[in-house]
């Protein structure tokens, strides 16, 4: 599964569809048109918006990312959070939209540490960013549906910080380790 290829083109679908329903609606002025148009065009905004906050993440960061800053750390509450949400059971089962960067075999696991935080900020920030169709609500009422796809997205994008916050302190844990058995072999020449 191509999941770059597959958000680009259900994002196409919902720009799509968004664009004809409005324009179905402008013509005809029936309320379906208008209810399918708002429903497709939040659709590709969150979509959309996600694509666009990852790549301008890649563009400025380029999956480098200091692992040692107190916003990366693990809070003592953490643990017992992830076991009372179960990560471990559910973890492998989340996709990941380039497994490829977090591939132990073509990547460092220092590398891999630092994308994982890269990965949690751009899933932090399209967490707040969920809540900007809600400003629509001025204009369209339906406070509620904007609401609850807000939360839902907010909600897909807070399991993948808890993935990458999970799964971090044991990938920093290997990294230190390599850098220590790397500086301690440079040590003896």
């Amino acid at each position: 599964m191509n999941m770059p290829r597959i958000l680009k083109r259900m994002t196409a679908l919902s720009v799509g569809a968004a664009v004809c329903t409005a324009a179905l609606f402008h013509c005809t002025g029936r309320e379906i048109y208008l209810t399918l148009a708002i429903t497709s065009g939040t659709t590709a905004y969150h979509l959309g918006m996600r694509l666009l906050v990852g790549l301008s993440y890649n563009h400025a960061m380029k999956n480098r990312a200091d692992y040692t800053k107190k916003w990366y750390q693990a809070r003592p509450w953490e643990a017992g959070l992830y076991r009372f949400l179960r990560v471990k059971s559910w973890k492998k089962r989340m996709p990941a939209y380039s497994p490829e960067v977090f591939d132990p075999r073509t990547h460092t696991w220092d590398e891999i540490a630092q994308a994982m935080c890269q990965a949690e900020l751009v899933h932090e920030t399209n967490i707040v960013l969920s809540f900007v169709p809600l400003a629509a609500c001025a204009y369209v009422g339906a406070f509620w549906v904007f609401l609850a796809t807000s939360l839902c997205g907010a909600g897909l994008d807070l399991l993948f910080v808890i993935l990458q916050r999970y799964n971090r302190p044991r990938i920093v844990q290997i990294a230190m380790g390599q850098k220590q058995r790397r500086i301690a072999r440079r040590g003896k020449t």
